[in-house]
């Protein structure tokens, strides 16, 4: 008695082409809009840090604007004590 093969059947043709295959729904890497791994992995600041830098620029601002306006005073006592 012969016994059955199971499994599929297949032919030389077949199998060369299986190994060879390639599957077209994989999406493929496009470099014009590739990333490098450091400005993917950026951090991106909360709104609570942005309101923080904001404030601390501004109060910088603030304080040349104070020490402008104090010298302008300063000058100004010594025009009129002139």
């Amino acid at each position: 008695m012969k016994k059955l093969a199971v499994g599929p059947m297949t032919t030389l043709e077949y199998n060369e082409w299986w190994v060879r295959r390639i599957n077209d729904n994989t999406p493929k890497s496009n470099q014009k809009n590739s990333q490098s791994i450091e400005e993917y992995l950026r951090v991106v600041p909360s709104k609570l840090e942005i309101i923080r830098q904001d404030f601390e620029r501004r109060n910088t601002d603030l304080k040349k604007k104070i020490g402008q306006i104090e010298e302008e005073k300063i000058n100004l006592r010594l025009d009129i004590d002139v």
